[in-house]
């Protein structure tokens, strides 16, 4: 029977995944399957798994108990194998790369940093403080018809907000950076100018949710930093 493949542990996790049940939406329990360097979580599956509800917070369930008693390495949602061997023999064959990554872990959880700006706050900064942006405005507003002055606006208005936000996820890069053993910033999306990961020593966690309360505080602009964690390491699993 083809097994679902939750994540990778060394073999002092204590993997405590009792009373769990698998995706796949039966009631197959979670177990482990251990090789003498490594250790797997799996369960058996007998369908195709699809991202579902049900089966995506199965999924992060193990992720989440696997967590509270150290850090495994999380694989991404959907990863099957044909059976416990063909899992033993990948533990086997990669056992130098996953203990690598394991030991680059240990002690972590990942944080992730999202921030965001409102727009309409940052478009009066940007009418405020930049007199070629607030000509053109007065002039569109005054009843030009000039077609080319919105485009110029628009362009003149998309280019400072690159760079007023490129400027500001820099600064919180550089604040928070050094709060994690690694980070990794990812392209942010929607509304977002920041998407941000950090692996953070446990011991550090209470140091990090400090700062990032600190800098919502202290932020200003219309700015919100949102902070999320702690996650099993996925950012940081390859």
């Amino acid at each position: 029977m083809a097994v679902y493949v939750y994540a990778v542990t060394l073999p002092d996790h204590p993997c405590r995944v009792d009373g769990l049940t698998g995706v796949g939406g039966g009631t197959a329990p979670v177990r482990v399957v251990s090789t003498p360097e490594l250790r797997a979580v799996v369960s058996d599956v007998d369908e195709e798994v699809r991202p579902k509800r049900r089966d995506l917070v199965a999924h992060q369930a193990v992720q989440d108990r696997l967590m509270e008693s150290g850090t495994p390495l999380p694989l991404q949602f959907g990863y099957t194998a044909p059976g416990d061997e063909a899992v033993r023999q990948v533990l086997g064959e990669e056992a130098a790369t996953y203990r690598a990554v394991l030991e680059r872990v240990r002690g972590c959880a990942e944080y992730n940093v999202k921030a965001s700006r409102d727009q309409d706050a940052l478009l009066r900064e940007i009418l405020a403080s930049s007199p070629p942006a607030r000509g053109l405005n007065e002039e569109i507003l005054a009843g030009s018809e000039d077609p080319r002055l919105p485009l110029e606006l628009g362009r003149m208005i998309a280019d400072e907000v690159e760079l007023r936000q490129s400027a500001a996820a820099a600064e919180l890069v550089d604040a928070l950076a050094p709060l994690g053993r690694e980070y990794t910033v990812h392209s942010p999306t929607g509304e977002d100018f920041l998407n941000l990961s950090l692996l953070v020593p446990r011991e550090d966690e209470a140091r990090l949710r400090e700062a990032g309360a600190g800098l919502d505080r202290a932020a200003d602009g219309g700015v919100a930093v949102r902070l999320t964690g702690p996650l099993p390491p996925y950012s940081f699993a390859a």
